[in-house]
């Protein structure tokens, strides 16, 4: 959801409900989100959210000379965005075939440029922003990226990739495409966006607001909504559906320098990935849409590490 609306003498923006590339798009949303501030003449902002939606969006305010006030009922690391496996992954659980018009097109490759470039420029920063060499195992040789990503991202936000045969890398599959890949790490990333806003001025107060009314109550004229799931009961916005991810974190192991992703293990039960991060390694391979439920699936956790223990104990 990326658009604006009037709130009795305000302009409330929405700015939510990413799918699974809320880390991947959230800079390019911002972005968009600030040029549709710019059209009140004010400049004084409210962001209601201190995910990473929240984060970027205040930056792209103050960068636009907006004083800024987040309001959010938690900050990180307590936030959603801090449980992600965060990657570049702006189609990730986002694209709906059915629904796609030209216009929405256009927005989402304007979103993805933008924050494919400001996630390059934090590379080497001390962000948690990083180029990771992550794999795709295959059983069969690869015939091409899906038509959807290829019509989706342009070309310019492609890196090349390499398919490494038989006897070519030390997967168990025969198959293995190698494509480098912008890694984030959510504890790193979201404090020091915090520290960012912070530092330029912004105030954070911790508030929950239960309806659009406790939004008009504010005392900014520009109302920015990043609140992500709960923008359902916020706004009454019934479309907004959960997709329940699950991650489970192995200590950190350094010598773990490469991603994968693909159903590699025949006790895989479908797709898995693995991630490295300085607080751990992270496995993931879940995603129930319209589950709201916060508690583990521990028969999800036991398949995943299960296929991990499997497909690495079978590398050459």
């Amino acid at each position: 959801m990326l658009r604006g609306e009037r709130l009795d003498d305000k302009l409330l923006i929405h700015n939510y409900g990413h799918g699974g590339a809320g880390m991947s798009l959230s800079w390019g949303t911002a972005r968009m989100a600030t040029e549709m501030a710019l059209a009140r003449p004010e400049r004084s902002a409210a962001v209601v959210g201190c995910g990473v939606a929240g984060l970027t969006t205040a930056r792209q305010l103050q960068r636009h000379g907006f004083e800024v006030t987040i309001y959010a009922a938690t900050v990180p690391p307590e936030t959603t965005s801090n449980m992600s496996l965060a990657a570049w992954t702006p189609t990730s659980g986002l694209v709906d075939p059915e629904r796609r018009t030209p216009e929405w097109d256009a927005q989402f490759r304007k979103a993805a440029t933008v924050a494919y470039r400001e996630l390059q420029l934090l590379v080497g920063r001390g962000y948690g922003v990083s180029w990771l060499d992550a794999y795709a195992l295959r059983a069969s040789a690869p015939d091409g990226d899906s038509a959807e990503a290829d019509t989706l991202l342009p070309s310019e936000l492609a890196t090349a990739s390499a398919t490494l045969g038989p006897g070519e890398h030390p997967f168990p599959t025969p198959y293995a495409t190698l494509r480098p890949s912008l890694r984030i790490e959510p504890s790193v990333y979201l404090d020091r966006l915090v520290h960012d806003v912070r530092e330029a001025g912004a105030a954070i107060v911790i508030r929950r607001f239960e309806s659009r009314a406790g939004l008009a109550s504010l005392d900014e004229p520009v109302v920015v909504n990043c609140t992500g799931l709960g923008a359902r009961d916020l706004v009454g916005d019934d479309e907004l559906t959960p997709l329940k991810g699950q991650l489970t974190l192995l200590v950190p192991q350094a010598e773990v320098d490469y991603a994968t992703f693909g159903a590699a293990s025949p006790v895989a039960g479908g797709f898995v990935h693995m991630s490295p991060r300085r607080d751990g390694i992270a496995l993931g391979g879940t995603s129930v849409e319209g589950d709201w439920s916060l508690e583990p699936d521990e028969e999800a956790r036991r398949r995943i590490v299960e296929a991990h223990v499997d497909l690495f104990s079978r590398m050459r």
